[in-house]
């Protein structure tokens, strides 16, 4: 009678479990940064289904949700345009690179209303926030610097001088660097989160487009946009160790849970669009496989669990979801005008 007894509230536990697993993923959301159409997209993880549409600013580049999945951060050139034939919001939508003051604005996941909106430097690219949630971190291409946000009082606190021309950067995962891709500069800084100061540049190659680490801080990397490479840094000696060949012209990058795989998409140019995103094993350093997802593949998250990634094709207007157990692009699914940065709510 026990071992039936035992057996049914292990049963019981197990569907518990699974019940709250899958409530738990069905509750998680993506988020697109529509940077042509002035607006952020809402989706469901599986089915893709659009769930939101969010207006923000003009030109949204970027998009992150916070480690507590409460607020999504959008970077974009402030107000949108009153026209939308007008020369300023047809330059902002193809990603002119302006000197106009840019902002970082803040979407309420529960609601998806905006619910603050915080002046950064000239035309924001990224954004990221630190693992503690304390503090956001946005690359202000037109004038070379990094804003730093408190993220409880959303205002400026520092900001930060750097390379030229940052575009992407991440936060180490013990929360104490900032590598910053200096898109023109060849370099990439290294940013103190303590003293909210660069502490280094390190020389990377051409093009450094965005950064990232291996969950388990073992690897940082950079992609080469301008030459079709990403290279590994030693995040201990701030040197680069390798580098690994990948598509035309590698923009966003990410690695997965396990550490152990990292995906490039491959954006390639809008006369010779890429439309391939790389996987590299990070134990051998090779590529692995090279999917097809969609025509500009630019943008790319992979889920906390490890089991899908998003990426999205800027040129397609599309977003494209793998399935990282069998490698392989499962659908891709129509969004907004030049979907840029991609993110998903933990």
């Amino acid at each position: 009678m026990n071992a039936r007894k035992n057996k049914w509230l292990l049963t019981g536990v197990q569907m518990a479990l699974l019940v709250w697993s899958s409530t738990s993923f069905a509750a998680d959301k993506v988020y697109v940064a529509n940077e042509g159409a002035d607006m952020v997209s809402v989706h469901d993880p599986v089915s893709f289904e659009k769930l939101a549409s969010v207006p923000v600013g003009q030109a949204p580049h970027n998009v992150q949700v916070s480690p507590d999945g409460k607020f999504a951060w959008v970077t974009n050139n402030g107000e949108p345009a009153q026209a939308s034939g007008s020369p300023a919001h047809k330059g902002a939508a193809h990603g002119a690179h302006g000197a106009q003051p840019g902002a970082v604005w803040v979407i309420d996941t529960s609601t998806h209303a905006v619910v603050d909106k915080v002046p950064v430097g000239a035309h924001p690219a990224h954004v990221v926030v630190t693992p503690d949630g304390s503090h956001a971190y946005v690359t202000n291409g037109g004038d070379n610097s990094v804003s730093v946000v408190d993220t409880s009082a959303r205002n400026l606190v520092a900001t930060i001088a750097v390379g030229q021309f940052p575009h992407g950067l991440r936060v180490s995962p013990d929360g104490k660097e900032v590598y910053v891709a200096n898109l023109k500069g060849g370099t990439v800084s290294v940013i103190d989160t303590a003293s909210q100061k660069e502490v280094a540049q390190l020389p990377v190659g051409k093009g450094p487009a965005q950064t990232g680490f291996t969950p388990d801080g073992r690897i940082a990397f950079v992609s080469l946009s301008q030459e079709n490479a990403v290279a590994l840094i030693d995040p201990a000696t701030r040197k680069v160790v390798r580098k690994i060949a990948v598509g035309t012209v590698p923009i966003q990058l990410y690695a997965t849970p396990d550490s152990r795989t990292l995906l490039v998409a491959n954006q390639g140019t809008r006369k010779m669009p890429g439309k391939t995103v790389s996987l590299i094993d990070l134990a051998s350093f090779k590529v692995v496989k090279t999917l097809e997802t969609g025509d500009g593949a630019h943008g790319v998250v992979v889920d906390r669990d490890g089991r899908l990634a998003y990426v999205t094709n800027i040129y397609a207007n599309s977003v494209s979801v793998v399935d990282l157990k069998d490698r392989s692009v499962t659908k891709t699914v129509p969004v907004g005008k030049e979907p840029n940065g991609i993110s998903i709510a933990p």
